[in-house]
């Protein structure tokens, strides 16, 4: 029963601060529903077959009851809270390393630059077996993550597997990690800058407006490009100041709207451009989101520069957090933002935590500064609209399998150094052939599979013969030996980035991935041709 008073107290507490914000005709009802939830509480722990954990209890209930608002709003628990901060902040105390459950192992996907992992000689592709002696076994991802992350100077140590080496003892001295949101900045043609930003974490815009005085000091630019594309988003404030960059001072980015309009705040620019003239290219995604759609919106509204891809997600709504005690936190979806034409790109329903599609036809009309047309609900629409670069079902295949993954590693043992990136080349492609066939690989495509049941149903139904079936299935299986020789390209481009990543880390992995970049180079095409840019903004 004493587990019941501290509900009980809570419930009370919580009609207290209610009464507070909560008009009246809705009190009876709040109080009555604790009541009730409080009394079901009660008659589970006394009456049900099992014993049940009050913890996971109510977890579910928490879980349930925001899960039915919006994807946003989330509860974060105690052990939740340290990555809620790296989303956020960006940094964390750590080995500096990512990790993914390979084959039922944990593997080490990539050491971070300069991390503690790195200068202990972690790699890529080693197989953490233990942490501290405690076996890894069975384990998550998320399982390791707490082993390994504590306090800065503490040390640890881990046995791992490396492939074609064996086992070996590692000790770390873990450290604080600080994630680049900004992984790689340079030209990508003569005088068009590149600017990468991942996430909307603490300094993105110092680290972009550093970026962009460094390639202005040393470049005679003509444009820059920034690309915001699969950014989920982050910090409103330092999107406010990213758009501050480009923008003038003193004109409103952004505003938000809540329940309470004593609440609603509006955002302006509050100091000096680094630069009102320069062209710019924003790169978005369908997995552009929130913070991202806020900047690509704004330099849209603006007429400040033209937006290439596909339409972004759709996330516009603002979250904050509050402390609900025991070091537990809840995320609360608080408003909705605003661009500078009052348009609110947020989705209006969801499906699996994804914003439904809404078709053109059904969004609303606003206007940009040179009044074009822009559409409200469902993402940031391109000025110049993409396709989407979707990897064939073969990458989709190796990719699933880690086969690339497996094969860099294997490749990357018995290589101690590679030319810089736009100089290295893959060139042995049979040789990830004859690594597919000695790993048994196994792909099918999607016309194999339903040929599969176009010949299962046939051999019911004998309406054909044996020798018919045998000769499909070797005209099938000709056909599929055809398809890694129309995917060399693709799948050569994603070897050769995997296998840069391993020597030059995300920066290189950045720029490698710029190396056949159509996207980009149709970026580079708006930005030099100054009389389709300028079209396109109507600015003459």
């Amino acid at each position: 029963m004493k587990g019941i008073k501290y509900i009980l107290l809570g419930c009370s507490l919580l009609i207290g601060v209610s009464a507070v914000t909560v008009n009246n005709d809705k009190l009876y009802e709040i109080a009555k529903n604790i009541e009730i939830f409080v009394n079901v509480y009660k008659e589970l722990n006394s009456n049900y077959v099992d014993d049940l954990d009050p913890n996971q209890l109510m977890r579910t209930g928490i879980d349930a009851m925001v899960k039915s608002l919006d994807p946003y709003t989330n509860f974060i628990s105690e052990s939740q809270v340290a990555y809620y901060r790296i989303n956020t902040e960006g940094r964390y105390d750590g080995i500096g390393a990512i990790s993914k459950v390979i084959d039922e192992k944990i593997t080490i996907i990539e050491p971070m630059e300069g991390s503690p992992a790195d200068l202990a000689g972690i790699k890529a592709g080693d197989i953490v077996l233990k942490v501290n002696g405690e076996d890894t076994a069975g384990k998550s991802n998320e399982d390791l993550n707490a082993l390994v992350r504590g306090v800065a100077g503490t040390s640890l140590n881990l046995t791992i597997d490396r492939p074609g080496e064996g086992i070996q003892q590692k000790t770390l001295e873990r450290g604080a990690i600080n994630i680049k949101n900004v992984p790689y900045s340079g030209m990508v043609d003569n005088n068009i800058g590149y600017i990468s930003l991942t996430t909307f974490t603490a300094n993105a815009s110092k680290n972009i407006k550093k970026a962009y005085k460094d390639l202005k000091k040393n470049n005679e630019l003509e444009g820059i490009i920034i690309d915001l594309r699969s950014n989920g988003g982050g910090l409103l404030n330092e999107a406010v100041q990213i758009c501050n960059l480009f923008v003038p001072q003193g004109e409103e980015v952004v505003s938000t709207k809540c329940k309470v309009k004593q609440r609603d705040q509006h955002f302006k620019t509050r100091t000096s451009p680094v630069d009102l003239d320069i062209p710019l290219a924003v790169m978005i995604n369908k997995r552009s989101a929130s913070a991202s759609e806020i900047v690509s919106g704004v330099i849209q509204d603006l007429d400040r520069g033209v937006v290439i891809g596909q339409r972004s997600f759709g996330k516009g709504l603002v979250q904050n957090t509050r402390d609900v005690g025991y070091n537990n936190r809840i995320k609360v979806t608080t408003s909705k933002y605003y661009i500078p034409s009052g348009r609110c790109i947020q989705g209006v329903d969801y499906e699996d935590g994804e914003p439904v599609d809404i078709p053109d036809e059904q969004r609303s009309i606003f206007y940009t500064k040179n009044r074009r047309e822009v559409l409200d609900g469902g993402g940031v629409t391109p000025d110049i609209k993409l396709e989407e670069n979707k990897p064939s079902n073969l990458l989709d295949g190796l990719q699933k399998n880690n086969m690339i993954f497996k094969y860099v590693t294997n490749w990357a043992s018995r290589v101690d150094s590679i030319p810089p990136v736009g100089e290295f080349e893959f060139t042995d492609y049979n040789n990830f052939r004859r690594f597919l066939n000695d790993n048994h690989f196994m792909f099918e495509s999607e016309t194999e599979a339903l040929l599969s049941q176009t010949l299962e149903k046939a051999e019911e139904d004998q309406w054909m013969i044996e020798s018919d079936i045998e000769a499909l299935k070797a005209k099938i299986a000709t056909q599929k030996m055809k398809i890694f020789d129309q995917n060399k390209e693709e799948i050569i481009d994603q070897i050769e980035k995997e296998i840069v990543t391993r020597y030059y880390y995300q920066t290189g992995k950045v720029q490698q991935s710029l190396e056949n970049d159509e996207e980009i180079k149709e970026a580079i095409a708006i930005l030099k041709d100054k009389d389709r840019y300028n079209k396109i903004l109507n600015k003459g």
